[in-house]
């Protein structure tokens, strides 16, 4: 059994890990072309070329998959199946009818809710109680192919999108086992998805980040979670940006108006909203450490009782 790989971020690392660990033969991995990222502005690779490269794999970095030639490129790897998990790109119509067993595609939500590129954020900001993984045989829509196998699992108040979508990387490594062996084995169906039920997810930008505190302190808790860490939710403070790095909304009544920051019996700080005030745990003033509340009040002595602007 032949497998191509396509990912690129740490959310496809281990279903890439589990294919080696299970005797697959990867042809090849595909993933993105090293960035421009860091305060160095250096090439820096994806966690999936990282991973490959240290397991001795064959890595392709592919501009487009549309490109002249890549196709056939492609094709020479003589895939029988493709594995595809958070690659980055639509595969075309010629990728898809490439492999014998067709292109599995490892997403991290419970299809059809979620299509997109931000499902994991997505479930965090809707407050929902459980999230999954789906496992579907691609076609040319975004993410509207069959379903081959779904694994649900709960969301902790204190999960983020790293947390949560490290815990996804994990199940979806082992459910991609069981869809594997029973799919090439003739033993499951594909399943279509209901188009009446399907829910769409956009992909993140960095000025979501920024805090609108006329929003409840609970759509802003959950917009502090599903922004970790990339954008971060931030707020402004004497022309600088502060980070909300870690907070929770208060469930007893503090008295505040939108953006005004009071103190708590804690010793630390909360900020109003347009219901309820949220309780701040951690912050990070721009050039300058993340800090707790109380260790942040002690150098900014003249915070409480300010009034931070809405975005």
């Amino acid at each position: 059994m032949r497998v191509v790989f396509m990912g690129s971020p740490r959310f496809a690392v281990p279903s890439l890990e589990y294919l080696v660990s299970s005797g697959y033969e990867l042809a090849a991995v595909y993933t993105q072309p090293d960035s421009i990222g860091g305060r160095g502005r250096s090439l820096a690779a994806s966690p999936v070329k990282e991973a490959a490269s240290a397991l001795g794999l064959t890595v392709v970095q592919p501009q487009s998959l549309k490109a002249p030639g890549a196709v056939e490129q492609l094709a020479g790897f003589k895939p029988d199946v493709i594995v595809v998990a958070a690659f980055g790109q639509l595969l075309p119509k010629p990728v898809l009818e490439l492999p014998r067993w067709g292109c599995l595609n490892v997403h991290p939500s419970l299809l059809p809710k979620f299509r997109g590129a931000s499902p994991v954020a997505a479930a965090i900001l809707a407050g929902d109680g459980f999230s999954g993984v789906s496992i579907i045989l691609l076609d040319e829509g975004m993410d509207s192919g069959s379903v081959l196998g779904r694994a649900q699992l709960p969301i902790a108040d204190i999960d983020t999108t790293a947390s949560l979508g490290e815990k996804l990387s994990i199940v979806g490594a082992g459910l991609l086992g069981e869809v594997l062996v029973g799919w090439m084995g003739g033993e499951l169906s594909p399943q279509p998805q209901d188009e009446a039920r399907a829910t769409y997810c956009k992909p993140i930008a960095k000025d979501d980040g920024e805090i609108d505190w006329q929003l409840s302190a609970i759509e802003i808790w959950r917009r502090v979670r599903a922004f970790y860490p990339w954008p971060g939710c931030f707020t402004r403070w004497r022309g600088k940006t502060l980070k909300i790095i870690e907070a929770a909304p208060l469930t007893a009544v503090t008295p505040a108006k939108a953006g005004e920051v009071v103190a708590l019996d804690s010793g630390g700080f909360g900020i109003g909203s347009g219901e309820g005030v949220l309780d701040i745990l951690r912050v990070q003033l721009a050039g300058k450490q993340a800090l707790s509340a109380a260790e942040f009040l002690r150098g900014q002595r003249d915070f409480i009782g300010a009034v931070l602007p809405s975005s």
